[in-house]
């Protein structure tokens, strides 16, 4: 989800869902200990409950990391052991750690000595054509012998080579059973569901079957989808929340984000699917991702009138 669920979106998901966990992009430690920590950690106090994803295979590092996210104020961290892609790989982190389970253990240790932050860890079931008991149930073994009680599992296995980030998200195909199967056999941990989850009907037949669901694309591009599902799931008595009333919500964010500099673009992103499946929704889009370079937040309350 890099350059998608950016600190914008966020806010934006906010205004439709009050209840739903939300992630940022994974932000490596490297980048944290030695880069711009205000750009890549600050967010808005609405966006609670927040957890920070980071990537790195350095305990040193993570610990720093983790030590930052709890100075911003983060609700938890999250170790990301699934990521594929080979810029990923080149540095030593994602889906390629699933092969190293003591460092792995190593890296939650020091995350977990550094805040008393809740640390989870999302991985893939496997790597290649390895089995699910070959690689995953040894680095849940150890990691629950390190106090982590919380796994995200994508479900399916991470090819390392021959494959873009891309299809990795598609090849090979998805396999829920394996994770209800890890349910069972580690009894004692919770598991939540991440991986081709695009639909509202999805959302509501496979949530009783785990302890959450993390939902990623599906969410960018079908934002309301997400307030539909948290108003049933939380059995809120609560009216879902009107689509040109949330966009007048964030067009006024979107002011004071341009007073502080940022660029209309980006603030812009997060609306894009906001009417999909309405009348005019194609419009919406097409209004909103076709605006010139000017810096002007009317360009929403235009494109709202066209509505």
């Amino acid at each position: 989800m890099m350059d998608y669920t950016d600190r914008h979106y966020r806010y934006f998901m906010r205004l439709l869902c009050a209840h739903t966990v939300l992630y940022t992009e994974m932000v490596t430690a490297m980048a944290l200990v030695h880069g711009d920590v205000e750009r890549l950690l600050a967010f808005d106090p609405k966006e609670h409950p927040l957890v920070l994803q980071l990537g790195g295979s350095d305990p040193d590092l993570l610990f720093k990391a983790t030590e930052l996210a709890a100075e911003y104020g983060y609700d938890e961290v999250n170790l990301n052991v699934g990521c594929p892609s080979p810029r990923v790989q080149e540095g030593r982190f994602g889906a390629c750690l699933m092969a190293e389970p003591n460092l792995v253990a190593d890296c939650v240790l020091a995350m977990q000595e550094a805040s008393p932050l809740p640390v989870t860890v999302k991985t893939r079931l496997g790597i290649g054509k390895a089995e699910v008991q070959e690689l995953l149930y040894p680095l849940i073994d150890i990691l629950a012998q390190a106090k982590i009680q919380h796994f995200i599992i994508h479900a399916r296995s991470a090819w390392l080579e021959g494959l873009n980030p891309k299809e990795n998200r598609t090849v090979p195909p998805l396999n829920y059973e394996a994770v209800i199967q890890l349910q069972q056999d580690f009894p004692h941990l919770s598991f939540s569901l991440n991986g081709g989850i695009q639909s509202l009907e999805q959302i509501l037949r496979l949530a009783p079957q785990f302890h959450g669901l993390m939902i990623g694309r599906a969410a960018y591009h079908h934002p309301y989808m997400m307030a539909e599902a948290e108003r049933i799931l939380y059995k809120s008595s609560v009216p879902l929340p009107d689509r040109k009333e949330v966009a007048h919500q964030y067009y006024h964010y979107v002011q004071e984000q341009l007073s502080r500099g940022v660029r209309l673009s980006p603030l812009l992103k997060p609306l894009l699917g906001l009417f999909l499946g309405e009348p005019k929704g194609r419009l919406w889009r097409r209004l909103l991702s076709g605006v010139s370079a000017k810096n002007d937040p009317n360009v929403i309350l235009q494109a709202l009138a066209q509505m």
